[in-house]
């Protein structure tokens, strides 16, 4: 059973959120917050699995709960939902240590699904969003003091993040070098180690914002 926890302020939101949820049986809604400020608090002391985080929240909004909440041992997965694609606290909210973000429009299914998918370690992004990400991450210059980490890379994982930048999944980066799909995750955990990130999407946008992919090529 994955136990949630919605944040959201609005109680409309919630209680359809709420609906939603619990109408898989896989999953139970652990409690609620209206503010990113009660979420942190009822994420320590419920310890649900994964938590519905909206961004615009009054006092702690979400990007601070978010970070407040992956700074703690064994952290829940964090899903943010937000109502703009073009939201401006997207990249922050994934690089505080978001493992998703969906648009609060997207199916009753998608929710379900997506819920699922980051207790399986998965990086669940609505499509809008990812181009978002991608775009803002193209237009920021490297950060030369990021450059060292670099280096630290095998030419083989280098290859590897290359290709998770430009959306492939694991399947088809094993496809595509020839190796097991088991050999690509080994990559791709040790890719976020040795960078210091938390998953798939904020290796996309170190990949992007570092000159690993270069946009319009490949």
């Amino acid at each position: 059973m994955i136990r949630v926890l919605i944040a959201d302020d609005d109680e409309l939101m919630r209680a359809g959120l709420r609906g939603v949820l619990e109408s898989d049986p896989g999953i139970c809604v652990a409690g609620e917050a209206a503010d990113g400020a009660r979420a942190v608090l009822r994420a320590r002391d419920l310890e649900p699995d994964v938590v519905l985080m909206d961004v615009r929240m009054p006092a702690t909004d979400g990007i601070a709960a978010t970070e407040q909440i992956c700074a703690a041992d064994a952290p829940p997965r964090i899903l943010v939902l937000t109502t703009f694609a073009h939201d401006e606290y997207v990249l922050g909210a994934l690089r505080a240590g978001a493992s998703g973000f969906l648009l609060k429009r997207a199916s009753p299914e998608d929710l379900i699904a997506a819920v699922h998918g980051v207790v399986a370690g998965e990086t669940p992004i609505a499509r809008e969003v990812l181009a978002l990400v991608v775009d803002q991450a193209r237009q920021r210059r490297p950060d030369p003091a990021e450059a060292p980490a670099l280096a630290h890379l095998t030419a083989r994982e280098r290859e590897v993040l290359a290709l998770v930048a430009r959306g492939h999944s694991n399947a088809e980066i094993a496809s595509a070098l020839v190796v097991e799909a088991s050999t690509v995750k080994s990559h791709v955990k040790a890719i976020l180690g040795k960078l210091g990130l938390r998953n798939r999407v904020q290796a996309v946008v170190w990949a992007y914002e570092n000159g690993v992919v270069v946009p319009g090529a490949g």
